[in-house]
């Protein structure tokens, strides 16, 4: 009975699996077009007629659609954003994105700035030396300007004055290939805007 109990469960999870595995590659294909319809598509097909099922579904995908599209529209242009003496630079370590102690006062100089000019807003850009692939810098210039972020938010700073871009390698503040350079180019920078 054990030995027959164990098949039965083993059976059981390998049609499951099976099964499972075939749902996963439906959508994944159809994913990248609409995601809300391959949900309810593979719902419908399981049901296998449902005519007033298939309907409901296609009336949901515009409504998810619509408020994705207006978002990128009303994120603002890098160029319309101008530098502040009053807001300085803060500087990473190679491969870092952690906020430094020094750097720390720096931002909270910079936030206290942000909180008493409540008018502006603020992008942070961030940047990395010329070491590493594009990708891989442009993934840690996000990651430094999120921490960065991060930390002007717990100081009282409201994320939707935020917005944050990243340059990776390509805004270099030195061009020498020294470690005194790269450590320049390692940086969040600010830049303002009234709202």
């Amino acid at each position: 009975m054990v030995t027959r109990a164990s098949q039965l469960v083993v059976a059981t999870l390998v049609i499951g699996t099976a099964l499972f595995a075939g749902c996963a590659k439906r959508p994944a294909t159809t994913a990248a077009s609409a995601p809300a319809p391959t949900g309810t598509a593979a719902t419908t097909s399981g049901t296998g007629g449902t005519a007033a099922t298939a309907p409901t579904p296609p009336a949901a995908p515009p409504a998810t659609a619509a408020p994705a599209t207006p978002a990128p529209t009303a994120r603002p242009q890098p160029k319309e954003f101008v530098a502040v003496a009053d807001l300085k630079p803060i500087y990473f370590d190679f491969d870092k994105y952690d906020i430094r102690p020094a750097d720390a006062k720096v931002l909270d100089a910079n936030a206290q700035w942000l909180k008493s000019n409540d008018s502006q807003l603020v992008l942070i850009e961030g940047h990395c030396d010329e070491r590493g692939t594009n990708e891989y810098n442009l993934a840690l210039g996000e990651r430094r300007a999120k921490s960065t972020m991060n930390y002007l938010v717990s100081q009282g700073v409201q994320a939707s004055r935020i917005t944050i871009i990243s340059y990776g390698e390509e805004r270099p503040s030195c061009t020498q290939k020294t470690e005194e350079c790269w450590s320049k180019n390692r940086r969040s920078q600010f830049l303002v805007k009234p709202r």
